[in-house]
């Protein structure tokens, strides 16, 4: 299907979301989606708040959203892009990290904002995918990295 007939999905509601995710409270780190262009790209939102629980301990008196989390949260935003793209919501496949590259921080995250994550295909294969990210607050770019992932099967009880 070329990409004139592939119409653009979204927004997406957090019900949505879910479906295509497995995290949940308190690692589910994309609230909703705004835009999502299969094969090719999406455009999701955090909602940060003082509420999460990782801002008592990082750090008290000036809370930061510790780059880690907006590295997953960037990632959480492909696995909805890879999911979606491929058909796969709901379907119970989970991606994996495979790599993370050249990531880079460039501003202090604080409670209050809206993290806009802005995520694109680089290469897709049948199961590992590679994406370029970047996280954005009021159009300014805070964070970016690259990554590969993996789409699999979850693991056997």
């Amino acid at each position: 299907m070329s990409d004139v007939e592939r119409p653009d999905i979204g927004p997406l509601d957090i019900q949505r979301v879910m479906a295509a995710l497995p995290h949940r409270y308190p690692m589910l780190l994309v609230d909703r989606v705004e835009e999502l262009i299969p094969d090719r790209s999406i455009v999701a939102v955090k909602a940060v708040t003082i509420n999460e629980g990782f801002f008592q301990g990082h750090f008290p008196g000036r809370p930061i959203m510790p780059g880690v989390l907006i590295v997953e949260a960037l990632a959480q935003a492909a696995g909805v892009l890879a999911v979606e793209s491929l058909g796969l919501a709901g379907s119970g496949k989970l991606v994996y990290f495979m790599a993370i590259d050249e990531a880079k921080f460039r501003s202090p995250v604080e409670p209050g904002v809206l993290l806009k994550l802005h995520v694109e295909f680089v290469q897709k294969r049948a199961s590992v995918c590679k994406f370029a990210g970047k996280a954005l607050i009021d159009g300014k770019v805070v964070a970016q990295a690259n990554f590969t992932a993996m789409i699999a099967d979850p693991p056997k009880a």
